[in-house]
């Protein structure tokens, strides 16, 4: 399997984290666990689907996934090909009209947020490029093409910094009263801009840093008061949500 990391170009530094090549040779599923921030992939060959109850649920070629609360299982074939680009936290909100939430637990395709015939020249442009540099300028280009001129919201900015510096183990009213706003226009601004609520996208960063934070010496119940859980049952339900696995079997074939 290859799996190679680009920077993104200055003018989309602010937006975006990093694009990701990937190519596999054999058929495989695998396992992702839900993250802070939307995903657009591009198959420039091959196909990827995924599992839902031993469904098979097949998905575009070029597509966007949303912000998930729990796993998913995810499907290639054989000799597949794709450029994955991860954007930043509020990062993908300048490329879409649409408000961000619509899109929590969706994969959908990209054919929903522009004209059909603009999506199959893309999708040909990266069939035709023949190296990896190629094929990331291609997906540069019409990102670039893409991004508004809106300024990023200072508040949901403000409201991602407070999330991540508690480690996820933050009430609403908390974030209210240190951002002075109240949770209605707090919870509207933070949806559009984020894709999920300010308790979902919270939840997501407690786990994330729990599992992160873990250490072998760590008892899993001081694990989960570390995380804001006390009650040992309710972190073990949400944990198996996150990950599939109850704590034990995840960090256990983690190692």
């Amino acid at each position: 399997m290859k799996s190679q990391t680009y920077i993104p170009c200055d003018i989309l530094k602010p937006y975006i984290k990093s694009f990701v090549i990937q190519e596999t040779s054999n058929e495989r599923s695998y396992k992702v666990l839900p993250d802070t921030s939307l995903v657009i992939g591009f198959q420039y060959k091959g196909k990827l689907s995924y599992l839902d109850n031993k469904n098979e649920i097949p998905l575009s070629n070029s597509g966007i996934t949303g912000l998930q609360d729990s796993y998913r299982v995810f499907k290639n074939s054989a000799d597949i090909g794709t450029v994955l680009v991860f954007f930043k936290e509020a990062g993908a909100a300048p490329f879409f009209k649409q408000p961000l939430h619509e899109l929590f637990r969706e994969s959908l395709s990209l054919d929903n947020f522009m004209l059909r015939s603009e999506l199959l020249i893309l999708e040909e442009q990266l069939c035709e490029a023949n190296d990896d540099i190629k094929r990331i300028n291609v997906v540069e280009e019409f990102l670039i093409s893409r991004i508004s001129k809106a300024e990023p919201d200072k508040l949901v900015l403000a409201a991602l910094s407070l999330i991540h510096k508690s480690k996820g183990n933050i009430r609403i009213k908390e974030l209210t009263e240190q951002l002075h706003i109240s949770q209605s226009p707090l919870e509207k601004r933070f949806r559009q801009a984020v894709g999920a609520s300010p308790k979902k996208f919270a939840s997501i960063v407690r786990l994330k840093n729990a599992i992160s934070g873990y250490a072998n010496e760590n008892s899993l119940t001081a694990l989960s008061y570390e995380a804001g859980f006390y009650d040992q049952a309710h972190f073990i339900k949400e944990f198996k949500t996150f990950t599939g696995e109850t704590p034990e079997n995840y960090f256990s074939s983690n190692k």
